[in-house]
């Protein structure tokens, strides 16, 4: 870890032991900040003193399945990663370090873990902060099928689902596959999503003088990336995707609104979670503040932490000072 980021704490939770990074007095409004895919508790580094510096105390856990945390493994384990999973891991660690109602802040995945609390662990939840990633209402049909229909058989998702692929092709080169999934996305590619190459792994292999984005990275933090990736492999994020139909089917009679103050911060440029996958959440949040961070593209907290840390601290102040 760098200088400005702690090592992480072990807890023991059941089935599990999480790395939680911490910072910020342990009296302070506590704020569990949840990350997503391909990434680790280091993805909220430029967000955790800022928050910390405010006197909030702030927890980044590497998610079930990442970095120091991991996970099971092995094709039977494939359901232990399922939302269930998820979300009790984050209401277990509440338990376990005896923290009263959280903020939960998620970005990508970890932001669909993070608006599934208050409806699986409402008691656990004092508010949301999704980054890029909006509440999104229970669809008709299984998210698998809906996927096929709107973005045909090629799309990523779809290629993630058989057991062992795709973890195979990253792991040949992690350090290519993280350059290629951690790039700055230009303002164009936002501009004809239809003609964008829908089939990630395929696109990875093309020369990396033809990937469309920057690196996102400074060397440093690529390199932490690297070491977690080489160490653990891919399976354990992988598997957050192999639940989706599980998912899905675990939620019919969960609650659709939420009653709690959230805060949205979408991304101008977000090719993956664009502003406008957020259009019902007025629907079913009464007390939702919303905005759209300009040029900015899928990795909101790396690409804009300045515009991001300022818009959740004036939010935090206003909700919860």
């Amino acid at each position: 870890m760098t200088s400005s980021f702690p090592h992480p704490d072990y807890v023991e939770l059941p089935g599990l032991t999480m790395a939680v990074h911490q910072m910020g007095p342990a009296e302070g409004q506590p704020v569990v900040f949840c990350h997503g895919w391909p990434e680790l508790g280091y993805a909220w580094h430029k967000q955790m003193e800022p928050l910390a510096q405010a006197g909030y105390r702030v927890l980044a856990p590497d998610m079930r399945g990442y970095g120091h945390t991991g996970g099971p493994t092995g094709e039977g384990a494939v359901p232990l990663y399922d939302m269930e999973h998820l979300t009790g891991d984050l209401a277990h660690l509440c338990d376990a370090l005896d923290l009263p109602p959280a903020i939960f802040v998620g970005h990508d995945w970890g932001g669909f873990v993070a608006w599934d609390m208050p409806l699986r662990h409402a008691d656990k939840v004092a508010g949301v902060i999704g980054v890029n990633s909006a509440y999104v209402p229970r669809p008709e049909i299984d998210p698998i099928e809906l996927i096929k229909l709107v973005h045909g058989p090629d799309m990523y998702m779809l290629h993630f689902q058989p057991y062992g692929e795709a973890e195979k092709q990253l792991g040949r080169d992690t350090d290519r596959a993280l350059r290629f999934l951690h790039q700055r996305m230009p303002a164009m590619q936002t501009r004809a999503p239809k003609k964008r190459p829908l089939n990630m792994l395929k696109s990875m292999e093309r020369p990396e003088t033809d990937w469309p984005g920057a690196p996102l990275h400074e060397p440093k933090d690529h390199a932490i990336y690297v070491e977690a990736y080489e160490r653990t492999g891919w399976e354990g994020g992988l598997n957050w995707y192999r639940n989706l139909s599980r998912n899905w089917q675990q939620t019919e009679n969960l609650p659709k609104t939420i009653n709690l103050p959230c805060l949205m911060v979408f991304a101008q440029n977000d090719v993956v979670l664009p502003p406008s996958s957020g259009a019902e959440m007025a629907d079913y949040i009464e007390d939702l503040e919303t905005h759209t961070i300009p040029n900015c593209g899928h990795w909101t907290p790396t690409e804009a932490p300045d515009a991001l840390n300022d818009l959740m601290l004036s939010w935090l102040d206003r909700k919860f000072s």
